[in-house]
């Protein structure tokens, strides 16, 4: 069937599917009018309850109204109103227990964390750097933290008529009341290097600025010992005090008494001939020079100092060891010849100045050679006061291990280099170089007294070592044909140091103050002597000596002679190879401890500061030309 289309032509009529469709349709229609007329009666009857509407509407129609799902439109996104009533209450309860307590947190005063615990090494150090305040002479500052302690020397140099001032101040070096000038020096250089290679880590545990005060005090008295003034002198003053083998006259080993109680004379020791003396102090001054290089006019200060007293050691006429034949020296700190302090003293001048000058002297092959450096015995590998040879190759090997400066210098700082690898081998045990004690010390004085000034030595060595290798991107060196990794070095110097420190059979750590158990018969004038306010004479303040109680003051922090080879020490004061401290051996201590201190987690040296003085080698690269343009 057919029907008409309004706009032209014939439209098929809808199927019987289609019929049925039209006749829903139709009665849907009916429906809404219908609802239509209902809503109109509503409003004019004022509407129906809802008892009322499920009458008129169909049971399904009144579940559905009552069942209706409502819906929120939030503009981007339509939502269901009850799922939207539970985000809300659940993010409600999410800021009550998370956000709140964060807020307050926030909101409460910050207090910071403390720094970690300080490790064994850290809190020796601490004591450590205290043995050089008890050990000053002079007039002492108000801060020094001795309570046992005052003004002493006071006409120390009185007999040194062209020294403004006299010679007042600097250190006494060991348990009398003598102030070697030689040992004083080279305790200066090696404070002065560790501060140098860490200072970060002396800042950390806040020993900077005290460190450098002592070192300062040691300066400022040696710039005193001869003219400083002058580009070139005749005569250096190598030592106030002392004594002579077999003397009775009173002096500072005939005589038990307190700094401060002094009463006899006190000769100085003019020097006239000392390339070793002033080789040390020379090293002393630049290395110094260094540490002070905020300081621009002390800093220069040093640097004049050390070049005046450096022309006196390289003077032809002027070669003789400074302790030849002078019975106040000579018994106590001989020393056996002074290429090495050439070595030592020209690598520091070169390292303060960046003149080349002195680098070409330290590499220059007749050093070594007449300070017989590669001399392949273990006497020779033993790093000391009066050997500086090892120090000295160490300290030109990190030269080429950074600054790589070539021709006409690789081929001796080569030879350092090995020869340091070479001496690291001989500190580890598997090489047997060095005899062991059966508790676990190397035994570097070879039997004799006084060893653990030269184990800390070696410590302070290896340690540094390690931490150069780390820091040229190492990972180790070769003994022969063995690799040895870096770590190893490390273990060795943390295994000697725990010794010292009290892991040994006598369960004594040898630095005073440190750990429970510790040497309390130290051989030392002023602990051992009361400080009651009552004068001992020469004599009488030998029944302190004699006592067999503790000293009434603790030295804290200094380090005694140490143990036999056979890991014994007696703590008897009246036997100093066991129970006397140096000044050396502390530096030495000193060194050894700030270099594995883990305390402030900084591991490693400062890798450039030492190098602030020196100009480039090579031409920087120029400038990358324009681009072209056509």
């Amino acid at each position: 069937m057919y029907a008409a289309n309004h706009w032209g032509g014939s439209l098929e009529i809808a199927d019987d599917e289609e019929e049925n469709r039209l006749r829903n349709k139709n009665i849907n229609d009916h429906d809404i009018d219908r609802a239509s007329s209902y809503n109109i009666q509503s409003q004019h009857s004022g509407g129906l309850d809802e008892t009322q509407q499920s009458w008129l509407l169909n049971p399904d129609d009144a579940s559905r109204k009552k069942n209706k799902t409502r819906y929120v439109d939030l503009g981007c996104i339509v939502v269901k109103r009850k799922a939207l009533k539970w985000t809300v209450i659940v993010i409600f309860v999410g800021f009550l227990v998370i956000g709140l307590p964060i807020i307050i947190a926030k909101s409460l005063p910050k207090h910071k964390s403390g720094p970690p615990p300080p490790d064994q090494y850290t809190e020796a150090l601490h004591k450590a750097l205290l043995f050089f305040n008890a050990q000053k002479s002079g007039k002492l500052p108000k801060n020094n933290g001795i309570k046992w302690r005052g003004d002493s020397g006071l006409q120390d140099g009185a007999d040194a008529t062209d020294v403004k001032g006299g010679l007042v101040g600097g250190y006494y070096d060991a348990g009398d009341n003598t102030k070697f000038h030689f040992p004083m020096s080279f305790s200066m250089t090696i404070l002065s290097w560790s501060v140098i290679e860490y200072e970060h880590k002396y800042k950390a545990i806040k020993e900077y600025d005290h460190t450098r005060e002592l070192i300062k005090w040691g300066t400022d008295y040696l710039l005193r010992t001869f003219n400083s003034s002058a580009s070139t002198i005749n005569h250096i003053y190598g030592q106030v005090g002392g004594s002579q083998n077999g003397s009775t006259t009173p002096d500072d080993h005939t005589c038990w008494e307190r700094p401060e109680d002094m009463d006899y004379k006190r000769p100085t020791q003019m020097i006239t001939s000392g390339p070793d003396l002033a080789g040390e102090m020379a090293a002393a001054f630049a290395a110094a020079s260094i540490v002070f290089n905020d300081d621009a006019a002390y800093s220069k200060k040093l640097v004049e100092g050390a070049a005046t007293v450096w022309k006196f050691a390289r003077d032809n006429g002027k070669r003789g060891t400074y302790s030849k034949g002078n019975l106040f020296i000579e018994p106590y700190y001989n020393s056996t010849g002074y290429y090495d302090e050439y070595m030592w003293g020209s690598a520091w001048m070169y390292y303060a100045t960046g003149n080349v000058s002195y680098l070409w002297l330290a590499t220059n092959e007749g050093l070594p050679r007449h300070a017989r450096a590669f001399t392949d015995t273990p006497s020779q590998r033993v790093p000391s006061w009066d050997n500086k040879a090892p120090f000295a190759m160490l300290l030109l090997t990190r030269i080429r291990l950074f600054l790589n400066p070539g021709y006409p210098y690789e081929d001796l700082l080569r030879s350092y280099h090995n020869a340091t690898s070479l001496n690291m081998c001989a500190y580890l045990p598997q090489y047997q170089v060095f005899n062991w004690t059966h508790g676990g010390i190397i035994d570097l004085s070879q039997g004799k007294s006084q060893n653990l000034q030269y184990v800390v030595n070696v410590v302070f060595l290896a340690s540094l070592y390690a931490d150069y290798l780390e820091a040229a991107n190492l990972p180790g060196w070769y003994c022969g044909a063995t690799f040895i990794p870096s770590n190893k070095l490390r273990d060795f110097a943390t295994s000697q140091m725990d010794y010292i420190l009290g892991n040994n059979p006598m369960k004594m750590s040898y630095v005073v103050g440190h750990g429970k158990k510790f040497p309390t018969h130290v051989h030392h004038r002023g602990a051992s002597i009361p400080n009651n306010h009552i004068k001992y004479s020469c004599k009488d303040g030998f029944q302190w000596m004699s006592s067999g109680k503790p000293n009434p003051n603790n030295i804290t922090g200094a380090m005694v002679g140490g143990p036999d080879r056979f890991d014994k020490f007696r703590d008897v004061r009246s036997n100093f190879t066991y129970t006397e401290p140096t000044m050396a051996g502390n530096a030495g201590l000193t060194a050894a401890l700030v270099s594995l201190t883990a305390t402030a987690g900084d591991q490693g040296v400062d890798k450039n500061s030492i190098f602030s003085a020196i100009p480039p080698f090579f031409p920087t690269a120029p400038p990358p030309p324009p681009p072209w343009r056509p």
